[in-house]
């Protein structure tokens, strides 16, 4: 093969997996998909001893043959980008590799192929292929409030704890050890469960006055729920304003990925990488 052929189809293959705008690449990618599906259904039917003990077999050799898939598939990116090194330590290159060496391991090492569940993770390639990226902005709005809001509900979650500590020293002292409320820490857990609302009812208060706190503590529990909710839905609001803001001035990008770099998000009909100058198109 001459080094243009080998060129040609070193590029052409690029395309193929690394690009979602293209029919052949995002056929590529909705098998991908598929086969992720299919290989995390296979390791959960698997988890289940009755189905194990009857298709042990047949489960056993269909995940060989996925992994054994997402294993070329993975060497296939290597060998296409121009720096292999930047894919293997990037996001993407170590979910990869981590979604292919469960089942190697599992010949030296029993029950570890049970780790191929990892291989959801790589589901996150649905944003690329459903062109959902253009949807990003109101998870990275989210990402924003919630950083925004974080002094808030520190002090917050501050003072929560402060009166478990309180709330669970006065039951500790009501309730004693005769009735579960056995220490202080227990006590605390005991308040922190009930704040929640979560009531896992392994310690519950026996004499009346502390089942009257117990109300007031389960009453007040759901005052803490709303209370960060409401910080986060402000600066939300507040994200969502400052996006329309910048609306006009977004330019639409596509799933377009650079060999040299393999950085995303390219503007439409760029000619170059936008992060390292790399020619896009042959």
């Amino acid at each position: 093969m001459s080094n243009t052929s080998y060129k040609n189809w070193k590029e052409r293959l690029h395309e193929i997996i690394y690009e979602a705008d293209t029919p052949a690449g995002k056929l590529f990618d909705v098998v991908l998909l598929v086969a992720i599906i299919a290989s995390i259904l296979l390791v959960m039917l698997e988890s289940v001893k009755s189905i194990d003990i009857k298709y042990h077999n047949l489960l056993n050799i269909s995940e060989w043959i996925i992994t054994i898939l997402f294993s070329i598939e993975y060497i296939a990116r290597i060998i296409t980008v121009n720096k292999p090194l930047k894919y293997i330590t990037s996001f993407y290159g170590v979910i990869d590799l981590l979604s292919t060496i469960p089942k190697y391991l599992s010949l030296i090492f029993g029950g570890v192929h049970a780790l191929a569940a990892l291989r959801a993770l790589r589901l996150l390639r649905v944003f690329r292929i459903l062109k959902l990226a253009r949807y990003l902005g109101a998870s990275n709005n989210l990402v924003n409030a919630l950083k925004a809001s974080r002094a808030k509900i520190s002090v917050f979650l501050f003072a929560v704890i402060i009166v478990a500590v309180i709330l669970g020293t006065i039951m500790y002292m009501i309730e004693g050890e005769e009735n579960g409320f056995t220490n202080i820490p227990k006590s605390v857990y005991w308040c922190i469960v009930t704040l929640t609302t979560v009531g896992f009812g392994d310690i519950a208060p026996q004499t009346p006055l502390g089942q009257f706190i117990a109300s007031l503590v389960m009453i007040l529990g759901y005052g803490i729920i709303a209370v960060p909710t409401g910080i986060v839905s402000a600066e939300y609001t507040n994200q969502n304003k400052e996006e329309k803001q910048k609306k006009e001035d977004t330019v639409h990008v596509n799933s377009q990925s650079c060999r040299n770099c393999l950085k995303e998000k390219h503007q439409d009909n760029a000619d170059f990488c936008y992060n390292c100058g790399e020619k896009l198109h042959p």
